[in-house]
């Protein structure tokens, strides 16, 4: 199974959406696919998918997937990075209207030359070849996320109030 992200980001990204659905439409990606599509204007026609899942149900879906595809936001891809995956990360860029700077082409180039772990998809026309690669590059740098811990501390500081 892969699972594809594109966060919460306000702005579409209707650029990985549309590329993943037209893998699938063209019988080039066999695998079952599911989709967290947020603001995106596309709607796929080829795969499964919804706007929003939960912090739990992208976790376990990360877990569970062989590939897990997802924008450059730094969250979603240590998340699958501590989810045990070498995550396909496509950064979202301005040129585009995905975002309002190319922060996330200048962070994921910098994280995949010095960390390593991930691979980075700049064009989509190299999107199919990376499902191979990620599913053959062994795993990075072991992340741990806190975002739950951090969550329920949160949590406790705002009841103690």
């Amino acid at each position: 199974m892969i699972f594809v992200t594109v966060g919460t980001h306000e702005q579409p990204f209707d650029r990985l959406v549309k590329a993943i659905d037209e893998l699938v439409a063209d019988g080039k990606l066999e695998d079952e696919v599911f989709i967290q599509a947020g603001y995106c204007t596309y709607e796929p026609k080829h795969c499964e998918w919804v706007r929003f899942v939960s912090t739990l149900e992208m976790r376990e879906r990360m877990e569970a997937a062989d590939v897990v595809v997802t924008h450059g936001g730094p969250s979603s891809f240590i998340e699958a990075m501590a989810a045990g995956k070498v995550p396909i990360v496509v950064p979202r860029r301005v040129e585009y209207g995905e975002h309002v700077n190319n922060h996330q082409v200048e962070f994921v180039r910098l994280v995949a030359e010095r960390q390593g772990g991930i691979v980075p998809v700049y064009e989509m026309d190299t999107l199919h070849s990376a499902l191979d690669k990620a599913r053959h590059t062994p795993q990075g740098p072991a992340f741990q996320s806190h975002n739950l811990e951090f969550c329920a501390r949160l949590r406790e500081l705002i009841t103690s109030i």
